[in-house]
């Protein structure tokens, strides 16, 4: 069977959303922003501690049980991450006062590129450190950047989207209103 020449391939990459970072497993993000694996859905409730970015303080997911939450996976290197974190802010903005909590998790090497990154993208979301790629790996399983995790007031994870892609945004809005009209456990 012939190769693909590395353009094609690397064009394909481009297309789709940002290819994962070492150590991170190597497959790409589908780019289609659909993608629900069934890893990590289910009854169980999530659980994971990081650092806030910048100060280093401990954050852990639990606790915001009572709240939806929108965690969305993602690195500076990341092209597609610069159209994300925008909506995800608006919707921060938006649908907070309904329980809505949304975190950018940074799996960044070398944090010293996020400042200017996010004052590029004008984004004031909390910052996450996922030091080594610990949790993105091992807990989330992420294949791709970025990749969003749409999570319930149990702590259960409800939907995930690798990629963004801008003709997913309704359906986005659509399943987290519907997370949000969910009764408080």
């Amino acid at each position: 069977m012939p190769r693909l020449p590395i353009a094609v391939v690397a064009g394909a990459l481009a297309l789709s959303g940002c290819a994962s970072h070492p150590p991170m497993p190597s497959t790409v993000a589908d780019g289609q922003g659909a993608s629900q694996r069934g890893g990590l859905k289910g009854s169980e409730a999530l659980d994971f501690q990081v650092k806030r970015y910048p100060g280093g303080e401990p954050y852990d997911l639990a606790s915001d049980r009572g709240s939806v939450v929108v965690l969305d996976v993602w690195a500076t290197w990341c092209e597609p991450c610069k159209d994300a974190l925008p909506y995800y802010q608006d919707l921060a903005n938006e649908y907070a006062d309904q329980g809505l909590k949304v975190y950018a998790l940074n799996i960044d090497e070398d944090p010293r590129a996020i400042p200017t990154f996010l004052e590029e993208t004008k984004v004031t979301l909390p910052v996450l450190m996922d030091e080594n790629a610990q949790v993105a790996e091992r807990t989330l399983k992420v294949r791709g950047m970025p990749t969003t995790y749409f999570i319930d007031r149990k702590g259960v994870v409800r939907h995930v989207h690798e990629g963004f892609a801008e003709e997913f945004l309704a359906k986005y809005q659509t399943e987290l209103e519907a997370l949000l009209a969910e009764p408080t456990p």
